[in-house]
């Protein structure tokens, strides 16, 4: 069986530092890896729509504003086929046929379903295509035979969701979907990143967000603001680690060759740790470090970028080429599916012979 990937994100904005550390420098990673055979990495514009659909203009805006960091990211479309989820129809289309196949109390119990049903204060009325929304996803992953799908610990119950679909599927109407697994971060440190506030979660919506193509002065300005400790007042105060968002990105991106560069008074991470638990280290001197590492990351990412805004057409055509691959792909498996189904009526003349056969006995 062939090793295929499906991913993607939706495009309600730009893309930020956390995307880059949760999914998009490990999608570049597993694409030149050579372990896969086909990569689909989708831009989830239909998904955005359902609790966007007042609005469609906030998702037209950014399909392009992701391809390009995606590209800008280290994405090469000769490895990875991008393509916009809605210009696939085969996925609305399977996404119809799986509805049968979910209960609507399942779908409400769904954990992910249910936190971003509060998250967006759906409580009261919740769109059906929203709550549909782990339906969609399955059609996505099947659509493609996507046999992993790379998600962080929040998205499981959204993948066993797609192999309940595909179970139920395959037991009615024959071995036909290719049952997913889940490719979980690797490390601790490709996790969630939290927001410069201390947040869980970075979000546009939340304001607390390092863009990838924030401009040096931005990110100085970003990081001089993050959540620390509260109670390191003064800098002979001694000072956690635990839960200070400064490190927490020091852990992410920091290494050794870092202390040579920009703070040679230390050789690592575990010694800056232990002067700042200590005692005699200030907030200011670990925020300036994380700055300069933090800009030696965005600063490829942006010029990558500011590149690429000087050839959208480059740009476009590689959405086109690689949503025509994905339509291809899809419709392969909506042909098996209606097949299987039954439903496809003109495919063949199997079902005017067997309508004959029933009407002449």
């Amino acid at each position: 069986m062939e090793k295929i990937i499906l991913t993607g994100d939706r495009p309600t904005g730009k893309l930020h530092l956390g995307h880059y550390v949760g999914s998009l420098r490990n999608r570049v990673k597993l694409q030149n890896s050579g372990e896969y055979d086909d990569i689909y990495l989708m831009i989830a514009d239909s998904q955005a729509l359902t609790d966007n659909f007042d609005n469609p203009k906030k998702v037209r805006d950014n399909v392009l504003e992701v391809a390009l960091f995606y590209l800008a990211c280290g994405i090469d479309p000769n490895k990875t086929n991008i393509f916009i989820q809605s210009q696939v129809p085969a996925l609305t289309e399977l996404t119809f046929y799986y509805m049968n196949l979910v209960t609507v109390a399942r779908l409400h119990r769904n954990p992910t379903v249910k936190s971003e049903v509060k998250l967006r204060g759906f409580e009261e009325s919740i769109p059906s295509g929203f709550l549909n929304y782990p339906v969609s996803q399955a059609a996505d992953i099947t659509a493609f035979e996507a046999t992993t799908v790379p998600v962080g610990d929040d998205q499981l119950p959204m993948i066993e969701q797609t192999r309940e679909i595909v179970h139920s599927f395959n037991r009615i109407y024959g071995d036909t979907l290719v049952e997913p697994k889940e490719l979980l971060p690797e490390s601790k440190s490709a996790k969630r990143l939290p927001g410069i506030d201390g947040k869980a979660k970075m979000s546009k919506s939340l304001g607390n967000c390092i863009y990838l193509d924030d401009s040096e002065e931005e990110i100085n300005k970003k990081v001089m603001q993050m959540y620390t400790d509260p109670d390191h007042i003064k800098v002979s105060d001694p000072g956690k680690v635990e839960g200070n968002v400064v490190f927490t990105y020091l852990d992410v991106f920091c290494e050794d060759r870092h202390f040579n560069e920009y703070l040679p008074e230390y050789k690592n991470l575990d010694e800056l740790k232990a002067h700042y638990t200590k005692g005699g280290l200030g907030d200011v001197v670990i925020k300036r470090f994380l700055a300069k590492i933090i800009c030696e990351v965005i600063k490829p990412i942006r010029e990558k970028r500011e590149e690429l805004l000087q050839n959208l057409d480059y740009v476009y055509n590689v959405l086109k080429n690689g949503t025509e691959k994905a339509n291809q792909k899809a419709n392969a498996t909506l042909d098996k599916v209606r097949n299987h189904m039954g439903i496809d009526y003109f495919d063949n003349s199997k079902f005017l012979d067997e309508m004959k056969e029933k009407f002449n006995n």
